[in-house]
């Protein structure tokens, strides 16, 4: 056991020094970025040690630094680029409307085109708000749900991720009930719940029903390593939800129009509420989409606001979910029309890529055997590596997720 630890810090280590002969000039830049972001960077997940990259150039599935090293490209920009880098579909309908204009900040026909595109696949999708990113998209969606019930608690699932909003902020990564940051305020308006356990889940939120709003799910969980929840699951958590008069928030910023021209929902019998949506309907470009029921997302129309006339209890009657300065500028709405439009005449695409993630968790199970736990369905995978050697490991939530 000792021989094989010392053999794996030795390769660590040449790994390292291979990575920092290759790339000098990326470690140059980012001492400078050092100087100027927090971190050096400006998203968290982008640091690794000993420094990460800094990327010149994308096409395709590859990325080319500025020392001149090529890589292949898992990430594909936060999983938002379902067409790979600089796709010339989107390259050229974003140069044409480049010749018109890149922010308008009012309304435009480019919203409309893929607002249809959206409302026509996605059955919830009866009215649709747009934002710049998945975090304000679930923000908005637990602001509605509790205007709409006019009860404050939200439930969430364990190792769900929705954001960095202070809302969601909650029992994100292993402890969970460690919070996940400082300057956190309100969180004790939000419950969580573990993912594929219907009894335990059904425990916690009957404690609280009489103040649940409303509980926000992904059907894949992808920050906590890829894993999907079980059609009975997701079935009876809405069934709760539904028989308590709160609302089944669905969150497929992730999964939705990845593994199929749509979303998962309606292929497991599931209405939900409101759904949240990013990443590939903006084609790569800043989007998030909060779609919900007619009914449901009148409680955002501001065109008739009822206001009190007594100062001391004065209140509007609306949710207030603006958007955003860039919420629906034509850049990301042509960019994801574009995705979209593609995706739609070329639905055999899905089952190419569908057939890659098979592949490669395959490989990744035939060349790990016992020693690993591979998660994920259609292209999504992540490898997990339990602390024994159990080929019976199975992982169906975080918190086994974080303690193989």
């Amino acid at each position: 056991m000792m021989v094989k630890i010392v053999n794996h810090i030795t390769n660590y280590m040449n790994d390292i020094k291979a990575y920092q002969k290759k790339t000098p000039t990326s470690a140059k830049i980012f001492e400078e970025s050092k100087k100027l972001h927090v971190n050096g960077v400006s998203h968290n997940i982008r640091y690794f040690k000993p420094y990460p990259f800094v990327t010149k150039s994308a096409s395709g599935n590859t990325l080319t630094d500025v020392d001149q090293n090529t890589y292949t490209d898992y990430w594909m920009g936060h999983w938002s680029l379902i067409l790979g880098h600089k796709s010339n579909h989107i390259t050229k309908a974003l140069h044409d409307q480049m010749e018109s204009g890149w922010m308008y900040g009012t309304v435009n026909e480019q919203t409309m085109k893929l607002s249809k595109m959206i409302k026509s696949i996605v059955p919830v999708a009866e009215k649709i708000r747009y934002s710049t990113s998945g975090t304000e998209a679930t923000m908005y969606a637990t602001r509605i749900a509790r205007a709409h019930t006019k009860r404050d608690m939200i439930a969430k699932i364990d190792g769900g991720w929705h954001g960095y909003g202070t809302d969601l902020l909650k029992s994100v990564n292993w402890p969970f009930d460690v919070r996940e940051s400082k300057g956190m305020v309100g969180d004790e308006k939000i419950i969580s719940v573990p993912y594929n356990d219907l009894d335990a889940s059904i425990k916690i939120l009957t404690k609280y029903k009489e103040q649940l709003a409303g509980i926000i799910i992904e059907p894949l969980l992808g920050g906590a390593g890829c894993i999907p929840a079980s059609k009975e699951y997701l079935k009876g958590i809405q069934e709760f939800i539904h028989h308590n008069d709160s609302l089944f928030i669905l969150d497929e910023i992730v999964t939705g129009f990845r593994f199929r021209y749509g979303c998962m929902y309606d292929t497991m019998s599931l209405a939900p509420d409101i759904l949240t949506l990013g990443k590939i309907i903006g084609g790569g470009m800043p989007i998030g989409a909060i779609c919900g029921t007619d009914e449901i997302m009148s409680n955002a129309d501001t065109t008739s606001i009822a206001t009190t006339h007594n100062k001391k209890h004065a209140h509007k009657d609306h949710s207030y979910i603006g958007g955003g300065t860039f919420s629906a500028n034509p850049i990301s709405m042509t960019a994801g029309s574009a995705t979209l439009n593609h995706l739609k005449d070329n639905k055999s695409l899905y089952d190419a890529i569908n057939a890659m993630g098979a592949k490669a968790r395959k490989w990744l199970c035939d060349t790990f055997g016992d020693t690993a736990v591979i998660t994920g369905i259609g292209s999504t995978f992540m490898t997990h590596f339990p602390t024994t050697n159990n080929k019976d490991t199975h992982i169906s939530n975080a918190r086994q997720a974080a303690l193989c």
